[in-house]
């Protein structure tokens, strides 16, 4: 895997902190994680595509990071839990949760999206993350300072035809993150919401067909709002950061 990573990450500003991150397996996951592993974190990998994953392992460890692989799909809600599980026996804490795993499903009429879509969609991009919250908590507020980072997108806020199921789905995502950061307010530990904009990845190869994506800037350019949100002295709390990044 040929990745670049945006910034200096020669401070090493995540040594010894574990980072879970969901959708690792490609895209901007896949660049937040290497990045963070990078920076020094133990990045813990989700998600469906062992390939990819394995690809990722493979290139973090590499440029001399570490990585645990954790095959997932998180539309399994109980294998959400046997993970939080196991983390808090392994390390009694997570410093760091990405939610970054999403689905688009497809564009059509609300009245035409077929159920089971809707549900796939739901699921993944608002449910899955109402579960990693609901198990990574008390691990997030056992770490010194915990960070829990979702990704979001403008179709959370924009009124955009036939986007259905995913636009509802982060609209729901954001407003989950910002209840979430409110019953945080009185800890350590910060929740907060990223959108990359427009990004060189498959979800949007698939939602915009006809763009070239020599045109758009890589998922690696995105990385330094994950990392900032990240880092212990970072104070945003339920904060909703929208990246700009020049075309690649």
């Amino acid at each position: 895997m040929a990745v670049q990573v945006a910034g200096n990450a020669t401070e090493r500003r995540l040594a010894g902190k574990i980072a879970l991150i969901t959708g690792a397996s490609r895209g901007i996951g896949a660049a937040v994680a290497f990045r963070f592993a990078a920076e020094g974190a133990h990045v813990v990998l989700a998600a469906r595509t062992v390939g990819g994953l394995e690809e990722l392992d493979d290139a973090i460890r590499a440029a001399g990071g570490s990585a645990t692989l954790v095959p997932l799909d998180l539309r399994d809600f109980a294998k959400i839990d046997e993970l939080a599980a196991a983390l808090a026996r392994r390390y009694g804490r997570l410093d760091i949760l990405v939610g970054n795993a999403g689905e688009l499903g497809f564009f059509t009429p609300l009245g035409h999206l077929p159920p089971t879509v809707w549900s796939e969609v739901i699921d993944l991009n608002l449910s899955a993350n109402w579960r990693l919250i609901r198990a990574m908590d008390p691990l997030l507020r056992a770490a010194p300072a915990g960070r829990a980072i979702f990704v979001t997108s403008r179709a959370a806020h924009d009124t955009l035809a036939y986007w259905g199921a995913y636009a509802v789905s982060k609209a729901g995502l954001d407003m989950l993150v910002r209840i979430y950061a409110a019953e945080l307010a009185r800890t350590a530990a910060t929740a907060n919401l990223v959108d990359p904009g427009t990004v060189r990845t498959r979800l949007r190869a698939r939602a915009f067909p006809g763009e070239d994506p020599d045109r758009l800037p890589p998922p690696e350019s995105v990385t330094d709002a994950f990392l900032e949100l990240a880092l212990p002295e970072c104070t945003r709390n339920g904060e909703l950061i929208a990246v700009a990044v020049p075309p690649g």
